[in-house]
């Protein structure tokens, strides 16, 4: 007997990740449905590659009466919408968008970092999958913390353009062929050209000068860390498919030295140290795409401040970013709650 898994937004990129993922993981399933806008309605989609097929149903037709689980990755207009009206059918929501994950009654989990906090999923029946650049930042900082104790997190980050949807990706595309025949490269999805560029301009801008995107990162990685860590965000839209980067500077309370930090992430739960000082020691975001781990990479002693560190952190942003994320707060609900067997 396993789990009955709705997955919203499925024809959509981090809704066709999780489905891979659910099948990849052999997550115990008694049955599985591929759910979209009306649009979508009557498409068919594979379920990974175990063969099977899912015709897409409607979204506002969808009866969520009797499902376990459903997982979201539909954006935040549709999350207010329709998660709502799951989670009171008693269809717990893992939702992937923005619009419930300060909300002081919804868990904000990374499953490696906080598991104890899904413990609150009751009192609204929703728990919510962080940014996909917080996720990745805040597996990789867990352990550390834990160790030394951080203060204060500066992070610039190299975002991919899947992070904006198929709509970015279609974009890059466009605008690279498009100069390499001598066309125009217009730009639609974008505020400026992305090809043979980079943007420092994600989401939209505060009162404040900062973009709601480095905003997410504050506050998130203060819910789900620490909320006396001070973090500071420079986010940055680059031309790469798939696979966010980050480069963090990290100040602690007590030292650390850069052996013993990487001592500590090599055993760290869902990180992968690749720390060579040498040609190609390190990972970029063409060799991250399609795993589940954290990469890090270049750590190394900052001799600015006291008891600092600098890291390279790489990860895809589809999979640990959203949809390996929202599966793995699934698995990790079913064993600390619903506990069905397979």
């Amino acid at each position: 007997m396993g789990y009955r898994i709705v997955v919203v937004g499925a024809t959509g990129n981090v809704g066709r990740e999780m489905l891979n993922i659910l099948a990849e993981r052999e997550f115990p399933l008694a049955d599985v449905a591929a759910v979209a806008s009306s649009r979508s309605q009557g498409l068919e989609i594979d379920f990974g590659d175990s063969g099977r097929t899912l015709k897409v149903q409607s979204l506002e037709h969808f009866d969520p009466t009797g499902w376990d689980m459903a997982l979201f990755a539909i954006g935040s207009a549709g999350s207010r919408l329709h998660v709502p009206r799951f989670a009171a059918a008693g269809c717990t929501v893992i939702d992937n968008a923005s619009e419930y994950r300060m909300d002081p009654d919804v868990p904000l989990i990374v499953p490696e970092v906080n598991p104890q906090d899904i413990d609150g999923y009751r009192r609204k029946n929703i728990i919510a999958n962080p940014n996909c650049s917080t996720a990745q930042m805040v597996v990789a900082l867990k352990p550390l913390h834990d160790y030394a104790t951080i203060k204060r997190v500066v992070v610039s980050t190299y975002q991919s353009v899947s992070g904006a949807g198929k709509a970015g990706m279609d974009e890059l595309f466009e605008q690279s062929r498009n100069i390499f025949v001598g066309d125009s490269a217009e730009a639609h999805k974008f505020t400026k050209q992305i090809a043979f560029n980079v943007i420092p301009h994600i989401d939209s801008f505060l009162d404040d000068g900062f973009t709601k995107e480095e905003w997410k990162m504050v506050v998130e990685t203060k819910k789900i860390l620490d909320p006396k860590i001070k973090v500071v965000a420079t986010c940055v839209r680059v031309p790469v498919f798939v696979g966010h980067s980050e480069a963090i500077t990290i100040e602690f309370e007590k030292e650390i030295s850069a052996k013993k930090a990487q001592s500590i992430l090599r055993e760290a739960p869902g990180v992968m140290l690749v720390d060579k000082r040498e040609d190609g020691g390190y990972v970029t975001p063409v060799e991250c795409v399609g795993d589940y781990a954290t990469f890090v990479s270049r750590v190394r002693e900052d001799p600015t401040v006291d008891n600092g560190l600098v890291l390279w952190c790489v990860s895809d942003n589809l999979r640990k970013g959203a949809a390996l994320n929202a599966v793995q707060i699934a698995e990790l609900l079913g064993r600390r709650h619903l506990k069905k067997a397979a």
